[in-house]
């Protein structure tokens, strides 16, 4: 399936110039049309306090001009990335939209969650462990990921390059979820330059290991996409640990995988591959659920 509508999420912090420069560098492949999302939140509205002489509540001349200061603010930086994304998408001759979200980090998920449904991509960013909303981020690429029914391109918070797909590696698990990342990943892998394709088991599975991934070689070789094949034992490593050290290894500037190939309850007690590759990465994961 061809890539024809991108939506990016965007904010002010870390990350954010990376998505937008992937987000355009894909688009421009296929032409592609892009929607940008800008989150941000706003100031609180200050709380009013008890007033003796009228018997009612007001609010502080000090404490209101400070919230109308930090709002407009907020809005105006709005404003000077939508002239950005503008500016960028013309120069490349792509089209583009540009949406807001002023909004509490719940209503950001939910926003991005629902728009996602509408394109063929969705860009989100890996959390920044410095940003003050953290906590709420950090739940963003998996339930955008796990609601939106699209492949979800999560891009790392820090570093990063402006280009992607060159060096694909796919993390076959053999599951629903990996199968469609690989079905959502297509256009990646049949421009890549080159292509792993792993499997991860313990030692004694080792002798029939790399069966699945020689499998999923040839169906890809099916679809013009040379890949090799490859097989890692995960006895005392665990295996989301065991793929990105071997994306490093070789180079990858994408990982595919399925996402959540488990109950996500059950990864969240155990530990699992997609929890430890969405707090560690290094590189761009495209995930299906």
């Amino acid at each position: 399936m061809a890539i024809k509508e991108i939506l990016v999420h965007l904010d002010n912090n870390r990350g954010h110039e990376t998505r937008l420069k992937l987000a355009i560098a894909i688009a421009e492949r296929s032409k592609a049309h892009i929607v940008a999302l800008y989150g941000f939140d706003l100031p609180s509205v200050p709380p009013p306090i008890s007033n003796l002489a009228t018997g009612g509540y007001v609010t502080s001349d000090m404490e209101r001009n400070v919230y109308i200061r930090e709002r407009d603010a907020a809005f105006d930086g709005a404003t000077q990335f939508e002239r950005a994304f503008r500016a960028e998408t013309s120069r490349f001759g792509l089209a583009g939209d540009w949406l807001i979200c002023p909004d509490k980090p719940a209503e950001l998920i939910t926003l991005v969650t629902e728009r996602a449904r509408y394109a063929d991509l969705a860009l989100i960013g890996q959390a920044d462990p410095d940003h003050p909303l953290f906590d709420s981020l950090a739940r963003l690429p998996e339930m955008v990921m796990m609601g939106c029914g699209r492949p979800a391109l999560i891009v790392p918070y820090a570093g990063g390059s402006d280009t992607i797909g060159n060096n694909v590696l796919v993390a076959w698990s053999g599951t629903r979820e990996a199968a469609r990342a690989v079905s959502d990943a297509l256009p990646f892998l049949q421009t890549a330059e080159a292509v792993t394709v792993l499997s991860i088991g313990p030692t004694g599975a080792k002798e029939d290991g790399d069966k699945p991934a020689v499998s999923l070689a040839r169906y890809l070789q099916q679809h013009d996409i040379h890949a090799e094949a490859s097989h890692l034992v995960s006895d005392d490593i665990q295996p989301g640990e065991l793929i990105l050290s071997r994306a490093a290894d070789l180079g990858c500037d994408l990982i595919v995988m399925g996402g959540y190939g488990h109950s996500r309850v059950r990864e969240l007690i155990l530990g699992g591959v997609t929890r430890a590759v969405l707090q560690h990465m290094t590189v761009p994961v495209l995930m299906s659920h």
